[in-house]
């Protein structure tokens, strides 16, 4: 039974992965990304999810390890603490209070006790860095009231601080100044660029900074695509620096190896450059990985590298520049113009995905699937040139086929329209291009749908558009006598009265066809194509539309854009209600009766879900979103909930997820993220840790038919042992992580007092004083009931002694002797 109270609003993926640069554990087995609110620790090896550290209450903003201890993790939030995990077993080991909105953390081995943060000071763009003092305590959570500062007038991006030379100086960039804290001296020196009054220095400014780790050697990346390595910079004087060019737009980011030996740099050329000795002649290059370059993480073993893209994904990469794993996330495109949608086949949500792509997104593991390249045509990164946008999408026919509309316009009387018919392909397991169609209107697609109802054995597509028309496409057999190869072709032409088509929707059963021109829909046979009926209201041009389900199928909901919301009966061709409410999705469950509808109001957005036939609503949930939800989409359920209240009933079946302006995906859900994980990932961390050495490999096989035989002769002489699993003892033994644990004195008696009696039997209700002859009785009856639960808790006729033996009086005196019985000497071993 699922509580009412534990149902709320999560955020269920899709979150940036790449809002910091990514941090390696000390032996490059896991690297932690910032996600939302969360921390993710990701297998570097099989790019899987192993945790998500969850405990702050606002976005995550910075990550590091701890220096003095390497399975610990520092991360600092906007709510103003930091935190302390243990990232092997996923727990929360301390909190600390600072009060600040923090924008980053940084942490060195010198400062044992303190950690760096930037935070905001009274203006919105003044940012200081300041040294917060880490309070020892056995409290979960502590105050850090103590705090020191460091330097004034830095930028919030970690990006745009560096400590050097094992922590003896930080530097931290800002417009056109480079400012250097030395620690031991306590001074700070300040670097000026030229400005950008003048032409020839027009993109002087700072974007990021590295330190080198070992000598004194501060690199800066700049607006115009150069590198300025800087030296002497302790003396204000005689300081030096040298250029790198090769980058032709800013560089986004620099890392320096572990050794110091080589630099790294990244930018919107998607190539990730390796200048060698820091030299311009020794450099090579990691082309074409797919996106602008924001972040560069360096591991702390020296043997990879990772880089964070503006697409939403890391590449991790090896030492010799060869990528090896990619960590995809949710691409979060400039406008979600296909909304979103859900492959019938795979169950992963669908939606625009990087320029001219279609993402397949899986929503259980939290990471894309596939792209779907639509457009079929090199991505150009350039901001003046005018590129193809994909705007429309839909599934029909159970997943065997997808529709897609793509367009272009440099001028308001050039527009050039292309959509496209994608069949499944079972071989290829992907779908394959059918038909492409040039100009299927003369103006822009406002809405593609298919009819996906059972008794159509002929594909329909419908298409509607803003030059006044409807058209309807079939599937025919029209290409040569062998009749194998099928295409599209339209089929009717419809309209009224010049309007602009602007909606469509089949109905459950298909026989209908309901089309939106403007304020007025319409409904149309779907055999013969004739109108049946109109309605109208005159509350303004029609937003939504859809037909009731099950049930529910006789009505007809149309919300307008003057925030009406219109409930027509089918039957009676009447208006069966109307409600005054600011429409901006409208989903209807496709495996129930019930509709969501997520209204937009001045303080946020809110959920209203719905049956058409009463206009009450089930369920009413005020500011979901502080901001604008734009898409929204109901998933069937794996596993069914089983929530008794009829509030939330909505959610037994489907899941309900809706996109933000910002696109951040969210759901209602009753369980955490960590939750989420499929068992596979969890046994990961368990999985890595086994060594790999060549005698695992020459008996591995061998070890694994081992285990199979075992397990089956297990299942074939399953005996009924006593269950473990509410044994104190034994539970805080196997779920409590081995450094918490507490001393073995405590735990041992305890332990092996569990061990020795089994609490199905009674022993403690006999009494000691028995008498010879009633454990002779006793022993015979012992005989008689060992017979009895051998037939009685088996049904295999062939597991003779291996059943557990029922212990006799006797043999239960003795055994309370042992109870006895100090153990303490147990604990010196």
């Amino acid at each position: 039974m699922v509580e009412e109270e534990s149902v709320r609003v999560v955020r269920c993926g899709g979150s940036e992965l790449n809002f910091r640069r990514a941090v390696f554990s000390a032996d490059s087995k896991y690297i932690f990304c910032v996600s939302g609110d969360f921390v993710k620790v990701h297998s570097t090896a099989t790019e899987e999810c192993v945790h998500i550290l969850q405990g702050h209450r606002n976005l995550v903003t910075g990550i590091q390890l701890n220096p003095n201890n390497h399975l610990q993790l520092y991360s600092c939030s906007f709510d103003g603490t930091i935190k302390l995990w243990d990232y092997i077993d996923g727990i929360l080991i301390k909190t600390f209070i600072v009060g600040h909105k923090l924008h980053a953390i940084f942490t060195l081995a010198c400062a044992e006790d303190s950690v760096f943060v930037i935070i905001n000071k009274e203006k919105p763009d003044v940012f200081q860095l300041v040294s917060v003092k880490l309070p020892k305590s056995s409290s979960q959570e502590i105050e850090a009231k103590e705090l020191s500062f460091v330097l004034d007038y830095i930028n919030q991006s970690p990006k745009c601080i560096a400590f050097g030379n094992e922590g003896e100086y930080v530097a931290a960039v800002r417009d056109f100044y480079l400012s250097v804290y030395f620690f031991k001296k306590k001074t700070t020196s300040r670097f000026t660029l030229s400005s950008s009054k003048n032409k020839k220095h027009a993109k002087n400014n700072f974007t990021c900074v590295a330190c080198h780790p070992k000598e004194d050697c501060i690199a800066t990346g700049h607006k115009d695509g150069k590198i300025r390595l800087w030296r002497n910079f302790d003396d204000g004087k005689k300081y030096t620096y040298t250029c790198l060019h090769w980058h032709h737009d800013m560089v986004m980011d620099l890392a320096f190896s572990v050794t110091g030996t080589s630099l790294l740099s990244g930018g919107r050329e998607s190539v990730l450059v390796e200048w060698r000795d820091a030299t311009e002649k020794n450099k090579e290059f990691l082309p074409r990985l797919g996106a602008t370059i924001e972040h560069i993480s360096v591991s702390p073993a020296g043997d990879l590298f990772c880089t964070s893209h503006s697409d939403n994904k890391i590449i991790i990469i090896h030492r010799n520049l060869e990528a090896s794993a990619v960590i995809q996330g949710l691409v979060k495109d400039s406008s979600i113009s296909t909304g979103l949608m859900i492959d019938p086949r795979t169950k992963a949500l669908v939606l625009n995905g990087k320029p001219g792509h279609l993402q397949f997104y899986s929503l259980q593991h939290d990471k894309q699937l596939y792209n779907l390249d639509i457009i079929q045509q090199e991505y150009i990164n350039d901001y003046g040139l005018i590129q193809i946008e994909l705007t429309k999408a839909a599934f029909g026919c159970y997943g065997n086929w997808l529709a897609t509309v793509e367009k272009r316009q440099e001028k308001e009387t050039e527009l050039d329209l292309q959509m496209k018919l994608w069949m499944y392909n079972k071989k290829t397991q992907g779908f394959v291009l059918n038909t492409k169609i040039n100009m299927p209107h003369e103006d822009h697609i406002t809405a593609v749908c298919f009819c996906n109802a059972e008794k159509f054995e002929n594909p329909t597509l419908v298409t509607a558009s803003k030059d006044g028309h409807f058209k309807v496409w079939i599937l025919t057999d029209d290409s040569d006598i062998y009749k194998k190869a099928v295409g599209w072709t339209c089929d009717f032409v419809g309209s009224y009265h010049k309007y602009q088509a602007t909606n469509c929707c089949f109905s459950e059963d298909g026989s209908l066809l309901a089309v939106s021109f403007e304020e007025i829909v319409t409904i149309w046979d779907s055999e013969t194509w004739e109108l049946k009926c109109t309605f109208c209201q005159r509350a303004g041009n029609i937003r939504h539309l859809c037909f009731g389900r099950l049930t529910c199928s006789k009505y007809l909901l149309g919300a307008t854009e003057n925030g009406i919301l219109c409930c027509w009966n089918l039957l009676s061709c009447a208006l069966e209600w109307s409600a005054k409410l600011n429409i901006r999705v409208m989903e209807p469950d496709p495996h129930s009766e019930n509709i969501a509808a997520i209204s937009q109001s001045s303080v946020g957005s809110d959920l209203f879900v719905f049956k058409p036939s009463e206009p009450r609503p089930l369920y009413i949930q005020k500011n979901i979103s502080r901001e604008e939800v734009q898409w929204g989409v109901f998933v069937l359920r794996d596993v069914p909930e089983s929530f008794t209240s009829e509030a939330y009933q909505w959610l037994n079946r489907s899941q309900f997820y809706f996109l933000t302006k910002s696109q951040s995906l969210l759901t209602f859900s009753t369980k955490s993220p960590e939750e989420k994980l499929t068992p596979t990932s969890k046994q990961l961390l368990a999985e890595e840790s086994l060594p790999t050495t060549p005698f695992y490999f020459i008996l591995g096989k061998h070890r694994e038919q081992q285990d199979e035989k075992t397990n089956e002769a297990l299942e074939s002489e399953r005996v009924q042992l006593p269950l473990t699993e509410n044994i104190p003892a034994i539970s805080e033994l196997l779920h409590t992580p081995a450094h918490v644990l507490p001393s073995a004195s405590f735990l041992c008696s305890k332990f092996v007092n569990s061990l020795l009696l089994s609490k199905e039997t009674k022993s403690e209700e006999i009494p000691e004083d028995v008498d010879m002859e009633e454990e002779k009785e006793s022993d015979d009856s012992d005989e008689e009931n060992d017979f009895t639960e051998k037939t009685q808790d088996t049904n295999d006729t062939d597991l003779g002694e291996d059943i557990i033996h029922q212990l006799s009086k006797s043999e239960e005196k003795e055994l309370r002797k042992f109870r006895k019985v100090d153990y303490s000497w147990l604990t010196v071993l």
